[in-house]
């Protein structure tokens, strides 16, 4: 031995006491910042205000219904890309051509991917939008239908894998 021991002094203590708490909070805020960044916790925009108006959107459903309007849709696999197809029915089952539709499709808890979509009319009550770059996995379709006699709002679930 030559003669040298090291001790712990006081200032030792502080520096790795503020060194841990320091890589702690560190570590902590980059795990915050990455969870608010990639999930803002809402479900749909401006819910507060949506939840303001919830008598005009129970009305608006009321008066949905009295129309008697139905919507299914399906995914397939088209010529050059993926397709969505929707189908358009009166209460009586008679095709309802000539809508302007319009639609969301997004993942529930994965916003990046949520696109817009432009529908065209096929005829027979059927609507198609094509889809590029789909990935495979769970979809929410949120769509509304207008017309000269109303609207319509659907919503459906829908599961897509690549061919």
């Amino acid at each position: 031995m030559n003669g040298t021991a090291a001790t712990l002094k006081g200032w030792h203590v502080l520096a790795a006491l503020l060194g841990f708490f320091g890589v702690v909070i560190a570590v902590n805020a980059a795990f915050i910042f990455t969870a608010v960044d990639t999930f803002p916790g809402e479900d749909v925009r401006r819910s507060y205000l949506q939840g303001l108006n919830y008598n005009d959107t129970l009305a608006d459903r009321r008066a949905q219904a009295a129309l008697g309007w139905r919507a299914s849709a399906a995914m397939r696999q088209g010529a050059e890309a993926a397709e969505l197809v929707v189908v358009l029915r009166a209460r009586d089952g008679a095709a309802l051509d000539g809508l302007n539709i319009t639609g969301d499709l997004g993942r529930r808890t994965y916003a990046q991917l949520d696109r817009t979509l432009a529908f065209r009319g096929q005829g027979g009550g059927v609507y198609v939008a094509s889809l590029s770059d789909l990935e495979p996995g769970q979809w929410r379709l949120r769509g509304r239908a207008s017309g000269v006699a109303g609207t319509l709002d659907f919503e459906t679930d829908l599961t897509w894998t690549s061919p």
